[in-house]
Formats: structure tokens, C-alpha cells, sequence
């Protein structure tokens, strides 16, 4: 019966082959015939050193190639097993998100269209925890061949992002700063909110206040808060700032502005049974565009960045090799509520 060494050594006769090469694909030769199989065990490094004849360095390296792939799996002392049988697969990305909410699933989709079905995303969720993140970063280093992470605003987020290779690290989403230059593809919160209430202030003037719902130790960016508040000051809105929005408690003459989905709903429904209408008797401006803000309340004002394009790029980048620092724009949907 032919063993997985000799499917490694018979490469030999391929001379633009590397060592490296001939390790890696003399595995994945082994796997397409089936000497052996998903689950089953794959020889040590000391064994394969041992049967090769090759350095150490060469075997370590070509596991770790194998893993990044997606093909190979590493189990603590138990040493390193075939984990898939689609040997085609080439990349094993981890995406580090926030939580699947609608926009964050409009990423997802686009970016996992954009690498295709040979790409093996795994997804974990850090729900803006920082001892979840580091407790997902510390099992996700050094597995993946790509890691795609959406940050936390967080004094241990940098030591945590630091030591991932910078040729394998994509940060997306939010922007938090790093040591050394990195891939990023992200949105901006600061400028661009001031400028959207800016664009608004003639429609927000017809009101007799603003009010902001920004629960404190909420994911709600702290970038955007620092640009309602500079807008109400240079504008000379008559605003106020609440942790939540009460159920029944919809006035006349106010423009509400919440990033949960949630309180625009409830909003919606206390307008129905007092019989307000959005864009005359309230205002009513939402954070991240969907399709059923199009069409509930006659149209609800947003302003967002471009999920499905960031995903997009995201996945150019991947499948490209490509460096990439840019922030996709944000963009105000004038609709009937504002």
C-alpha cells in the first residue's frame, strides 16, 4: 500500500518543486486519493522528519501552510489530523464581528460572494466584550491563513491586534489605531455624522428639539456623540441627549435620532396611535440604511456607509493580495421623515 511519505517523496521529480512544495502537495495528493482520510491521524513532525529526511523547520512550516488552508487541523498534544477532504480549499479565514445584525449580515454576504465557495470562513462574535475578544483572539491566532477582525474601542485592543501578521490582518468596521501600518477597510464616524446634521439643519430647525438616545456603555460610537454635540452648539440646536426612548412617550414637534433599530420601531408604533405623522408633526433620523427603512413610515431619513461595498473590498483585497487603507463614504437617504 502506498504511504503518505512516499506520495511526499515522489514529488521529488518535479524540479521547480521546493521541499515546502513537495510536503504540501504530497499531503494533499494523499487526501484526493484517500490513503488518508477526514478524521484520521497525520504523521509527527519528528516522524516526518524522521521518514524525510527533511529539516524540521520545512515540516513545521508545511503543517502550518495546511492549517492556514483549512485542510489541516492542529489538536493540542494530540498532534495534527485531516481536517477537510476539499483540497481545493485555499484560504481559512476567521472574521472576528460585533454581532449579525441586518448590516453586519450585508457585509457578511458580500464578502463571503466576493472569496467563494474554495474559502472556509469561520465567524465568531465578540458583542463589543473585551474578554470575549481576547478570548477569541487567543484561540484563533495562528490557525488561519487570514484574519479579518472589526476592532473594539479598548485599551487591550491593540496588544491584542499587534501581534497578528500584518499580511494576513485586515481590519474592518470600526478604525482603532496599531502599531505599525495594516490593512483596513472601514467606515468614519466623526466627520461624517457632523456633516450629515449639518446637510439636515434647515429641515431639523422646523422642530422644537432634537433629541439623541445614546444609552452610556452602549456599542453606539463615541465619535458620533462628540459630532451631535458640536452640532447643536454651532448650529444653535435646542437639543437634549437620553439614555433610551419610553414606549408612549412620542411628542409633537420633536426630530428623534436613535442607531437602534429597535426605538425607531417602538417610535413608529406611537406615532400610529397618536396619529402623528413623521416628516410634519415628528422627525425622525436613523443610523444604517436597510431596505425596510425604505418603505416603513413613508420612508425613514438615514445616513450610513456602504456595508455590502466594504465587504466587497474586504474580499478584493483577500483574493488579490492587496494592500489596502481605504474608508468607505457615508452617505445621508433623504426619505419623508426628515
Amino acid at each position: 500500500m502506498v504511504t503518505i511519505y512516499e506520495k511526499i517523496l515522489e514529488l521529488e521529480q518535479m524540479p521547480s518543486f521546493s521541499k515546502h512544495d513537495q510536503f504540501v502537495n504530497g499531503i494533499i495528493n494523499a487526501i484526493n486519493e484517500s490513503i488518508v482520510s477526514k478524521g484520521e491521524a497525520l504523521p509527527s513532525v519528528n516522524t516526518m522528519v524522521k521518514k524525510l529526511s527533511f529539516a524540521r523547520a520545512t515540516i513545521m512550516k508545511g503543517y502550518k501552510d495546511l492549517i492556514s488552508r483549512g485542510i489541516v487541523q492542529s489538536k493540542n498534544r494530540l498532534g495534527f489530523y485531516v481536517a477537510n477532504e476539499n483540497t481545493d480549499q485555499t484560504l481559512k479565514v476567521a472574521l472576528v464581528m460585533y454581532l449579525m445584525d441586518s448590516f453586519q449580515e450585508q457585509f457578511y454576504r458580500s464578502f463571503r460572494d466576493e472569496l467563494g465557495v474554495n474559502v472556509q470562513i469561520d465567524v465568531f462574535f465578540h458583542h463589543g466584550n473585551i474578554t470575549i475578544f481576547e478570548s477569541i483572539m487567543d484561540m484563533v491566532k495562528g490557525k488561519y491563513g487570514m484574519y479579518v477582525v472589526s476592532p473594539i474601542p479598548h485599551p487591550k485592543t491593540k496588544q491584542l491586534l499587534d501581534p497578528l501578521p500584518r499580511n494576513k490582518f485586515i481590519m474592518f468596521d470600526r478604525f482603532e489605531p496599531l502599531s505599525e501600518e495594516f490593512n483596513y477597510v472601514t467606515q468614519e464616524f466623526e466627520t461624517s455624522s457632523y456633516e450629515v446634521f449639518s446637510a439636515l439643519a434647515e429641515k431639523i430647525k422646523l422642530y422644537d428639539e432634537m433629541i439623541f438616545f445614546h444609552l452610556p456603555g452602549s456599542l453606539n460610537p463615541l465619535e458620533i456623540i462628540r459630532a451631535f454635540k458640536k452640532f447643536v452648539k454651532d448650529f444653535d440646536i435646542n437639543a437634549r441627549m437620553l439614555p433610551e426612548y419610553i414606549p408612549g412617550s412620542v411628542e409633537q414637534g420633536k426630530v428623534y435620532f436613535s442607531l437602534n433599530n429597535a426605538e425607531i420601531w417602538e417610535i413608529l408604533k406611537d406615532c400610529k396611535i397618536k396619529k402623528l405623522k413623521p416628516g410634519r408633526d415628528i422627525g425622525i433620523l436613523s443610523h444604517n440604511d436597510e431596505v425596510i427603512k425604505e418603505l416603513i413610515g413613508g420612508g425613514i431619513t438615514t445616513y450610513s456607509t456602504d456595508f455590502v461595498q466594504m465587504g466587497k473590498r474586504v474580499g478584493q483585497a483577500i483574493i488579490g493580495r492587496e494592500q489596502v487603507q481605504e474608508v468607505i463614504p457615508t452617505v445621508l437617504k433623504r426619505r419623508d421623515s426628515l
